[in-house]
């Protein structure tokens, strides 16, 4: 069964790894007893593995993905972008995901590289890559698509970044995973907005565990550009390592305390925002695992989210 078709069924719920540079971190993750076991026992529908720019460390992203579709517990979906990519790479890469029984895919434009504004590659947007995808593919390929609740951070309106993902969905787009968003009356408006616009597509909703300060305040500001609202800010402050916490200098006993404080009152905030998302009838949760399992199986526990 196709993620696609499970929408029509529940609602889904999926995480989120990333290859590991290193063998003892690939152990670590898809080994006996390592991190895609105890994400199984979760009742994961889907896990997705992010995919390097330009193909940088594709090798390991497929050695993930084939993992998973061997143990058969889940589906694999691979992240793949724009960025070096040639037409003629990308149907290769394909062909290669499909031999490998990975039919699943999150098409993205990607990041461009440091000092470029341009992919580097014969597409530039997200748009022709899943047109050229399901052109030449078919249906043999599901294909997610990004959304951005707050508009994407290169795009000049929140109206012109909606256009676009309608073009994705008309071009052949299934569904959407959507950025961060930690703003849920901005996230209200978008999910009203884009229905009006005709994006008709299924919504699953990317959330990263409030674990860390630093880690989030990066998260907000340096990739996505999210608003911050005031209780997230607030919970920062309460927690403030001094003189930043990308620099601490207190002590390390002060430090581990904060540290702590935070993940704990972290989690909660998390979970109160899992059930937002909930109660607004989206369409799956997909949990950002970072390479690890124990925050994502206390939150989908206590969230309740494997009886769904």
């Amino acid at each position: 069964m196709s993620i696609k078709d499970l929408f029509q069924k529940k609602m889904v719920l999926s995480f989120e790894v990333f290859p590991p540079k290193t063998d003892v971190g690939m152990e670590k993750l898809s080994g006996e007893g390592g991190v895609l076991d105890h994400l199984y026992e979760l009742s994961a529908d889907y896990i997705s593995c992010t995919y390097g720019a330009g193909g940088s460390n594709a090798g390991r992203n497929l050695e993930v993905l084939k993992k998973i579709q061997k143990d058969g517990r889940t589906i694999p979906l691979t992240h793949f972008n724009c960025i070096r990519n040639s037409r003629e790479s990308i149907r290769k890469q394909m062909e290669a995901y499909l031999e490998n029984g990975i039919q699943h895919i999150l098409a993205l434009r990607g990041d461009f590289p440091v000092g470029l504004n341009e992919t580097g590659g014969d597409f530039h947007y997200a748009t022709e890559l899943v047109k050229f995808v399901r052109d030449s593919f078919g249906d043999k390929f599901t294909i997610a698509v990004a959304g951005s609740p707050e508009g994407h951070i290169d795009c000049r309106s929140l109206e012109e970044d909606i256009s676009y993902l309608k073009m994705k969905q008309d071009n052949g787009a299934d569904y959407i995973m959507t950025q961060l968003c930690w703003d849920m009356e901005q996230f209200k408006y978008w999910l009203d907005a884009i229905r009006k616009a005709g994006v008709t597509m299924p919504v699953d909703v990317g959330i990263m565990p409030v674990l860390d300060a630093a880690a989030t305040i990066n998260m907000a500001l340096s990739r996505n550009g999210c608003v911050m609202p005031a209780r997230l800010s607030r919970l920062i402050s309460r927690h403030w390592i001094f003189p930043n916490v990308f620099a601490p200098k207190e002590d390390e006993d002060t430090i581990e305390k904060k540290k702590a404080a935070f993940r704990e009152e972290g989690m909660e905030y998390t979970l109160d925002m899992i059930n937002d998302y909930r109660a607004l009838g989206v369409d799956g949760i997909h949990l950002y695992a970072l390479n690890k399992y124990e925050a994502v199986t206390r939150l989908v526990k206590e969230a309740g989210l494997m009886s769904d």
